[in-house]
């Protein structure tokens, strides 16, 4: 496919792209996050009733952990078979996983009615979402990416980050909706089964509109140029792409904790430290995220035209210095400050999140891209996100304060500043001409990648 019909097909068919991949990711985002709302809610109360409260959201926290273990080996799998078939099967079958976990969960017996194999089924669940996920990003960001221009590539690619905002705005909303109409025996009882078992409807909406776009055009242009004999996707990551890889796992780092402290882990310290009711914690996570959705794409249009890394240094040093800030304004116990401590949090992320998915497909060739993207970002998940409701609450419980838990954070955005200032900025980059073999100071040979 000669250049002009390549741009003209991509462009045709962008906004179904956008549309599939930010729905898709909507609803793999809410199925993720609430198990995280969950976790930090009932959870401890359903699944370890035999401990004190700040324990039992410390251990249901630690299955909400053990999901991200999961995230690196998805990363690996659907990397390999998304580099060698194809973005979009790998995006069909991670929404079929997620969902199907989802729901799963929502038919569990509790602690009270099986005894330990309720914790053991739980976590075995979460391992499977975590799977899910962890090839479900990347082919979504690379399927609007390698649609796209290099122009507005920040844009359009942001749209499916907006998942996640929209996903937690979607988790919450339905918790907290199910919170404010039940009395709180009802929603122990049965209520918080509900929107773990609407997930089975939306994930018929998401593949009524998934199975309808198209595949990549760069990535047929791709298979139709491949070599006979092509070495396995990872091995070419590897030994091509590490700094890419350490790069994109370092930018991930404080854009990873930050958002889970303060959008899960918020949601127990404002409960169990600041007094705050359950509904008041949902609705001041719901106001921010909805925020965030509008921002994402602003500031991936931001992106476009001042560059990936001023946007997401920004946004990392702010969440660094908010973090000194954020749990000041939760103690004060007002609704009103508890939401701009979110808020304003959120916006920092946004920063981060909101150019990251154009950044990271900037960085490696289409052979590799679904596989160099995925690793960079899920193997970090590890490090940053899963640990950190866990660690949160473990420095909360041991220090009595939130003061260790904002150092955590600052740390973090700390590693994201240096990262992203060793990474190569890629504004503006052709994706067909990103070098399979980069050069030793970063930057693109120029030979084409597809050739």
């Amino acid at each position: 496919m000669n250049a002009p019909a390549r741009a003209s097909a991509a462009t045709s068919s962008l906004p179904r792209v956008v549309a599939a991949s930010l729905i898709g990711t909507t609803i793999e985002w809410y199925d993720y996050f609430l198990y995280g709302t969950a976790a930090a809610l009932v959870f401890g109360k359903l699944f370890f009733p035999n401990t004190d409260p700040l324990t039992g959201t410390l251990l249901s926290f630690l299955t909400y952990a053990i999901g991200f273990a999961a995230r690196p080996v998805g990363a690996l799998v659907f990397g390999h078979f998304g580099d060698r078939v194809g973005r979009k099967r790998l995006l069909v079958l991670s929404l079929l996983l997620m969902g199907g976990s989802t729901t799963a969960i929502g038919l569990l017996p509790t602690y009270d009615s099986v005894g330990v194999a309720a914790p053991v089924l739980l976590t075995a669940l979460r391992l499977v979402q975590g799977f899910a996920l962890g090839g479900e990003w990347g082919g979504a960001v690379l399927l609007v990416s390698e649609h796209g221009d290099r122009r507005r590539r920040g844009f359009w690619a942001s749209w499916p980050q907006g998942g996640a905002p929209a996903g937690n705005l979607l988790a919450a909303g339905v918790l907290s909706l199910m919170t404010a109409v039940q009395s709180e025996s009802a929603f122990l009882a049965w209520g918080w089964r509900v929107p773990f078992l609407l997930s089975a409807v939306l994930v018929g909406v998401g593949l009524w509109i998934r199975l309808a776009v198209e595949e990549s055009p760069l990535f047929r242009q791709a298979v139709a140029n491949r070599p006979e004999a092509e070495q396995a996707p990872l091995v070419g990551v590897l030994k091509h792409h590490w700094r890419e890889v350490l790069v994109a796992m370092g930018a991930r780092m404080a854009e990873n904790i930050s958002y889970y402290v303060m959008t899960t882990f918020v949601l127990t310290y404002a409960v169990t430290h600041a007094h705050f009711d359950k509904q008041s914690a949902l609705n001041a996570v719901l106001i921010g995220s909805a925020i965030q959705f509008a921002l994402i794409p602003l500031f991936g249009a931001l992106s476009d035209r001042v560059g990936r890394k001023p946007v997401y240094l920004v946004g990392a040093a702010g969440v660094g210095a908010w973090a000194f800030v954020f749990f000041g304004l939760v103690d004060t116990r007002s609704f009103g400050q508890l939401v701009v401590a979110v808020t304003v949090g959120l916006v920092f992320h946004s920063a981060m999140y909101a150019p990251q998915a154009a950044f990271f497909s900037e960085l490696f060739a289409t052979r590799l891209r679904y596989s160099g993207a995925s690793i960079g970002a899920q193997f970090a998940s590890v490090a940053a996100g899963a640990p950190a409701p866990l660690i949160a609450t473990a420095l909360l419980k041991d220090y009595g304060s939130a003061t260790p838990v904002s150092v955590y954070v600052a740390i973090a955005a700390a590693v994201t500043v240096l990262a992203v200032l060793c990474g190569r900025e890629t504004r503006g980059q052709d994706l067909a001409e990103v070098a399979q073999e980069p050069s030793t100071d970063g930057t693109a040979v120029g030979k084409p990648a597809v050739a």
